[in-house]
């Protein structure tokens, strides 16, 4: 009875400081900056049409060099053939925005050892790679009004038009990046990232196409309002994007993070 009392004992002692070292490892906090888009109807302007974003941050420290992350963003993007610089693009007059829900986690490596509240290691650079899942919904202005594109098929997607089928608002990423942070006393810490999303979708400004879709038939098929949106460029003929690379998008911003439990007195492994 004796050694059962002591197992458990040992056994809750055991845990406990299991659970104290897992929680001081453990960090959740914000972020919040800016983000953009790169693909069809913006193949090179970084950080052209730069909108507000923002998000949470959870960080599980495995040890002073590796942590695992996860991340759940808010973000918008947008393009307009009317602040491009390339005549071609500007006759064509399509434009997009698109509001970025994103679901992330992956894992960051440390420049140097880092560790909340420790004296010694008090900042580092770092990488991160992740993958992600994010919701997207182009929208472009028509009449007035915004309307969505997915359900429209501009490009014949869902018709006899085209082979394809209408594109899925969920779609994956991989986002990238690089950051750097310090800490702020013992308990939070500072820090500034960049990440840039490789998507798997080329319709993020559903824009996909090399070549526009005959006007007439998509009349037939689908009805004026996706056979305007298809071509606004008022010519039959003529590019509509480039169906050789995939869209891309960027968050960038400024992060607080604060440790979930007291620091240890171990030094970072």
């Amino acid at each position: 009875m004796r050694i059962l009392v002591l197992f458990t004992l040992l056994f809750s002692t055991l845990a406990y400081g299991q659970r104290q070292t897992n929680k001081s490892r453990s960090e959740l906090g914000f972020i919040a900056g800016g983000s953009y888009y790169l693909g069809d109807l913006n193949q090179f302007a970084q950080f052209r049409n730069t909108h507000l974003s923002g998000g949470l941050i959870y960080r599980y420290n495995i040890h002073s060099r590796t942590a695992f992350r996860t991340t759940f963003s808010y973000g918008k993007v947008s393009a307009d053939d009317a602040d491009s610089k390339i005549e071609l693009n500007k006759s064509r007059g399509l434009s997009f925005e698109s509001s970025i829900w994103e679901l992330a986690a992956g894992v960051e490596f440390n420049y140097f050892p880092f560790q909340i509240g420790h004296r010694r290691y008090k900042g580092t650079g770092y990488l991160f790679a992740e993958l992600a899942m994010f919701r997207m919904n182009p929208k472009t202005e028509y009449n007035g009004d915004l309307t969505e594109l997915q359900p429209l098929g501009t490009e014949g997607q869902g018709t006899s038009l085209s082979s394809k089928a209408r594109y899925g608002r969920f779609q994956m990423s991989m986002p990238l990046g690089v950051g750097a942070r310090v800490s702020l006393g013992k308990m939070a810490s500072l820090g500034v990232e960049f990440g840039i999303r490789k998507t798997f979708t080329d319709y993020l400004d559903d824009v996909g196409s090399n070549y526009y879709v005959d006007y007439d038939a998509l009349l037939a098929e689908s009805g004026p309002i996706a056979a305007e949106l298809s071509n606004r460029s008022g010519s039959r003929t003529g590019r509509r994007g480039n169906a050789a690379g995939k869209d891309w998008y960027v968050m960038t911003g400024v992060s607080l993070t604060f440790a979930l439990g007291k620091p240890t007195s171990c030094p970072p492994r």
